[in-house]
Order: C-alpha cells, then sequence, then structure tokens
C-alpha cells in the first residue's frame, strides 16, 4: 500500500481537471517518465473524487491509475467513485429498485459528464469501474488517516474484520442500497460525512442547484452551542437557523474527532480561500477545483502535526479548456 520509504504528497478532489492534476503534479516537483508522473522520494496520495464534473475525467484517471499501478501514487474511494459503482450495480432482489443508485435526474446530473466522456470508450470504463473496488473506504497508517468524508471509529472498526483492506465488493455496494442497513451507513458516513435535519422542514438550494433538506455538519467540534456552530459547506444557513440553540439529544448525537488523534485529511467539503489547517490534526484538501478554486496538496515529512506552511496548490484557470 504505502511505500514507507517515501514521504507523502496528499492531494484532493480532482474531479476531472487532468490538466490541474498535471500542473500541480510538477509544482511538486513529480516528473513525466514513461508515461508516468514520478518522484523519486515522494508518493502521491489521491483523496477520491477523481471522476465526474471537470473537463477531462477519461485522463485524470489514468493519470492517477497509472500512477497507483507504477507505485508512484495511492488512492482512497470517493462518494462519486461509489456513485458510479452503485450506478451500475444491480439492486438487491425485493428492493423496489433496478440499481443501488436509481436512474433519477438528480442523480444522473452528477454522473452525465463522467458517462458523456466514456461514451466511445466503454472499455476504458469497464475496467475504471473494476478499479474502484481496488480502491479503500480508508486508511489509518498510525501517524495519520484518510478518509473522503468523515472518520468514524465504531463504523471502521466494526467494517475491518469484513474488509481488512478496507477494499469493499459488490455484495457490499449492494447492501448499501438497503436505506439504514450498516454497509449504508457505512457509506453515507464516511464518503459523504455527517448531515443534519434542517429545522422545521426547511430546505436550501445549493450553489450546486441542488435542493436539500440536510446540511452538511462538522464532526469535531467540542462544545457546539448553535447550527451555525456546526455547519461545515459553501452554502451558509439562514441566520435564523444558524443562531437556533441545538437539542441536548442533537449535541450527543454528534461526532467528535479530538485533538489526541493522528493527523487526519479528508477532501470533499468544496472549501475556499487559502489552504490551512482546520485543527492542529485535521486538514480539509477539497478547494473547489472543479469550480475554478485550487487544487491543493498537503506535503507529509514525518511530522506529526500539520504544518500550515506544508499546503502547495495551483489556482485553477479559465477557461474551461486549460484544465
Amino acid at each position: 500500500m504505502l511505500d514507507p520509504a517515501r514521504s507523502f504528497d496528499i492531494i484532493g478532489d480532482v474531479h476531472g481537471c487532468a490538466h490541474t492534476l498535471e500542473r500541480l503534479l510538477d509544482t511538486l516537483g513529480y516528473k513525466r517518465v514513461g508515461g508516468v508522473w514520478r518522484h523519486p522520494r515522494r508518493q502521491a496520495l489521491f483523496l477520491g473524487d477523481i471522476v465526474d464534473r471537470g473537463p477531462r475525467i477519461r485522463e485524470a484517471l489514468h493519470i492517477v491509475h497509472d500512477m497507483v499501478v507504477a507505485g508512484q501514487a495511492f488512492c482512497i474511494m470517493g462518494n462519486h467513485e461509489y456513485n458510479a459503482l452503485a450506478w451500475v450495480t444491480p439492486a438487491l432482489p425485493g428492493s423496489g429498485k433496478a440499481f443501488v443508485r436509481e436512474h433519477t435526474p438528480r442523480n444522473a446530473r452528477l454522473i452525465d459528464e463522467t458517462l458523456t466522456q466514456f461514451a466511445q470508450h466503454p472499455g476504458d470504463w469497464h475496467d475504471f469501474l473494476a478499479w474502484f473496488y481496488e480502491l479503500p473506504l480508508f486508511v489509518d497508517a498510525g501517524r495519520f488517516r484518510l478518509v473522503h468524508a468523515c472518520w468514524d471509529p465504531s463504523l471502521i472498526e466494526q467494517l475491518r474484520p469484513q474488509y481488512p483492506s478496507g477494499c469493499i465488493d459488490e455484495h457490499f455496494i449492494q447492501a448499501s442500497g438497503v436505506s439504514g442497513s450498516f454497509a449504508s451507513t457505512v457509506c453515507n458516513r464516511l464518503l459523504r460525512g455527517t448531515d443534519m435535519r434542517l429545522p422545521d422542514g426547511l430546505t436550501l438550494t445549493g450553489g450546486d442547484g441542488l435542493t436539500r433538506a440536510f446540511f452538511r455538519t462538522k464532526f469535531w467540534e467540542e462544545d457546539p452551542q448553535t447550527y451555525g456552530d456546526i455547519v461545515f459547506q459553501p452554502d451558509a444557513l439562514p441566520d435564523e437557523v444558524a443562531s437556533a440553540p441545538l437539542s441536548h439529544t442533537q449535541k450527543n448525537a454528534l461526532l467528535r474527532y479530538d485533538e489526541a488523534q493522528p493527523m487526519l485529511f479528508v477532501g470533499h467539503y468544496w472549501r475556499s480561500g487559502r489552504p490551512a489547517p482546520i485543527r492542529p490534526n485535521l486538514a480539509c484538501l477539497d478547494y473547489s477545483a472543479v469550480l475554478y478554486g485550487k487544487l491543493a496538496a498537503y506535503r507529509l515529512d514525518d511530522e506529526t502535526g500539520i504544518d500550515p506552511h506544508k499546503f502547495v496548490w495551483v489556482d485553477v484557470e479559465r477557461p474551461q479548456d486549460t484544465q
């Protein structure tokens, strides 16, 4: 898996921005040799979400896949790789669904760009879908951890005996289509994070155009008092919701990744601004590359706390065809 002889460059959500990824790898000192981006002393660790949304999804997948095969990189699963598997996987009999991820207009919208770009390359798509099963849901390297959205120790400890490598199989994908199942809970929590229902039946339409009844929440806040204390997404809550107090039950239901835990790196959350730690042991590396933000990395050597000076990024250039 990880090469202990190397230092690491942990890279956030690529979402099909292949040219931007090449610019970042070049900035980090990787060189393309024999068709593969390589570094003599470092290994790239990708936090998932290589697919969907961006202009060069197939090319981005080839870059990451070829680096992994050559031992130059390692990649975990993001919710968009999971979505792709769930899109093509038949649902369990009696579920009332044809596929684990139903082919609704809303779900189709998220994967449409990927399917379009692979339409003339069905063999490639078949091979990448098989490769997605080789991407673990999490990595625990002792000194540091990787997960796409949220580290839930209870779920991970329950998952380990069944899937010691963290890599799931088609049976698990099928089981994840059953609402409330262990597989569904694992995939939602680790790959999408924690969320909370908006009060009083409210919904919010986000910057991505999707309307939701839930908002994404922090999984590390020690003593939150209001909804606003725990929101963790680009779209702000209405002022009256943000200032509303959390109930005792809501507070007790929150996860708390405390500062005594190993360094944790996540993607997923569409951050903006200058990349920086959230806490001394927690960093998000998704800085909205596909929305003309930044493709960000963290250069991890032998430290045990996240150094604010070791973030590296490239700004995503406009127009889109420069990605």
